[in-house]
């Protein structure tokens, strides 16, 4: 069937060639957007006349006249082509159209007898003949993973797909016009990374032939961008390509976007004002509004949120002092957590994702965990074994993590060190990153640190439950 389509279609291609028009057109300056057409229309108004261009996703022919849809990026509107008002190829050319051709037309501006602004076109122009057919309205599209592979299809055939990825870049557009407007500046810094770190995460390896070395795609711009700091810049942010070689699911994709940040003599608590400014500003200049759903939830993004130490969380749905390594332990195997040759700490966050991750739906800020999981965080004065961190879950997920960052180089070499003993099971670091602390040594303004999950954000404010609906294209398995 697919193939006799696809003939058929290349048989009008030839038959539009030997017409003298070219099926793969050039410039086409003239086309107003679709949506300021039907927004500018007015009822009873002589004259008006539109310039569209777009997609043909409807056609009913009706002989001597045509009625069809076009669609741009902005809106899909009616146009009708007649044979008493196109030259004799243009009409010809209108009778060899298919789904999916890309055209402009003008003419008339007028409503129809059934309420339809429609375009009466007195000139058509072919811009793309489409030798693909379009995907059925009622089954392709049902295919989820040929959307993600083929998201072309996806955008040309969802209006709504298309408007989520409209918002996922107002959304970052709007974090970064808050963030310029505070003063920060935007960076770059580097993918390619001789030693990783900045996050607890496994890496992909790649090598570079001219200078025979093994480079690493970064799992995170942290220690970069601290250089910066360290370096004078006072408030520096970047959206970021990160990659990790870990799992794939609905909220974990290898290639994703962070937003992170840093303000030189701030805290943590700054980056939890920072924080709600961002996505409650996002969800109300994008989303118009601060209550919005996901799911079957109404998720109330006013402001304050709430502020939750860790340990008290922990007591509340655990039953647990954190520091109880024996009551801890019991509480692990219990839940069938293996326990045995992990560090307290490692134990307890364990139970903490287990017994209290699945109670924070609304936006809460999670503060105060313990040292040992932090080694890149400025300890609490008052208590050696907790760092000042935050991250902050919002429908059961974690959206964002956040430092008062740590600046003293001896504490941080220490951490590095520990982290290098740790590769073999598991941890992050291979080997000491000497340039970072020795960028410390030079003096690292005291700080605050941010990072946000920017596909998770657009996840909550465009009621999405999957990643893989708002990365445009997300990693699958190759198709055999």
């Amino acid at each position: 069937m697919i193939e006799k389509v696809q003939a058929d279609r290349q048989a009008k291609l030839d038959k539009i060639r030997q017409l003298g028009i070219d099926p793969y057109g050039g410039r086409y300056a003239t086309a107003e957007p679709v949506a300021a057409i039907l927004a500018r229309y007015q009822d009873g108004v002589e004259g008006q006349a539109a310039d569209a261009a777009g997609r043909l996703v409807l056609i009913r022919d009706m002989g001597k006249m045509i009625f069809a849809h076009v669609r741009d990026e902005t809106a899909q509107m009616q146009i009708a082509l007649r044979k008493n008002a196109l030259d004799d190829t243009g009409w010809q050319l209108a009778k060899l159209l298919d789904l999916g051709d890309i055209i402009a037309v003008a003419g008339p501006l007028q409503r129809t007898k059934t309420g339809e602004i429609t375009i009466w076109a007195e000139r058509l122009t072919l811009l793309t003949k489409s030798l693909e057919p379009m995907p059925e309205k009622y089954h392709g599209l049902q295919d989820t993973e040929a959307r993600y592979r083929r998201r072309y299809l996806d955008l040309m055939t969802n209006p709504e797909s298309l408007e989520r990825f409209r918002r996922r870049v107002a959304i970052i557009d709007s974090m970064r016009r808050r963030l310029n407007d505070r003063g920060y500046l935007e960076v770059e810094t580097p993918v390619l990374q001789p030693i990783y770190g900045g996050a607890a995460a496994r890496p992909f390896t790649t090598h570079h032939n001219t200078l025979d070395c093994q480079l690493f795609l970064r799992i995170s711009p942290e220690l970069y961008l601290k250089r910066l700091l360290v370096g004078g810049l006072g408030k520096v942010y970047e959206f970021s390509r990160n990659f990790r070689n870990e799992g794939i699911d609905t909220r974990h994709n290898p290639e994703f976007t962070l937003l992170e940040l840093y303000e030189a003599r701030a805290d943590y608590h700054v980056m939890m004002e920072i924080t709600e400014e961002l996505i409650a500003g996002a969800a109300e200049s994008v989303c118009a509004g601060l209550r919005l759903p996901y799911g079957q939830t109404e998720m109330d993004y006013t402001r304050p949120w709430r502020r939750a130490k860790y340990a008290d969380l922990l007591a509340e749905h655990a039953g647990l002092d954190m520091w109880d390594d024996p009551a801890v332990r019991a509480k692990a195997r219990g839940l069938g957590i293996e326990e045995s040759n992990k560090d307290l700490a490692v134990v307890v966050n364990e139970l903490f994702e287990r017994t209290v991750e699945p109670s924070l739906v609304q936006p809460t800020f999670v503060m105060d965990y313990p040292a040992a999981l932090c080694p890149l965080t400025r300890r609490d004065p008052a208590d050696e074994r907790i760092a000042l961190r935050f991250e902050l879950y919002i429908a059961n997920m974690e959206i964002a993590n956040a430092y008062t960052e740590l600046n003293d180089p001896a504490v941080q070499e220490a951490n590095f060190a520990a982290q290098v003993r740790g590769e073999a099971e598991g941890e992050t670091m291979r080997v000491m990153d000497e340039d970072f602390v020795r960028a410390l040594r030079h003096g690292m303004p005291p700080a605050g640190g941010l990072g946000i999950g920017i596909d998770r954000v657009v996840m909550l404010l465009t009621n999405t439950t999957s990643i893989r609906d708002v990365i445009l294209f997300p990693l699958l398995r190759p198709e055999r």
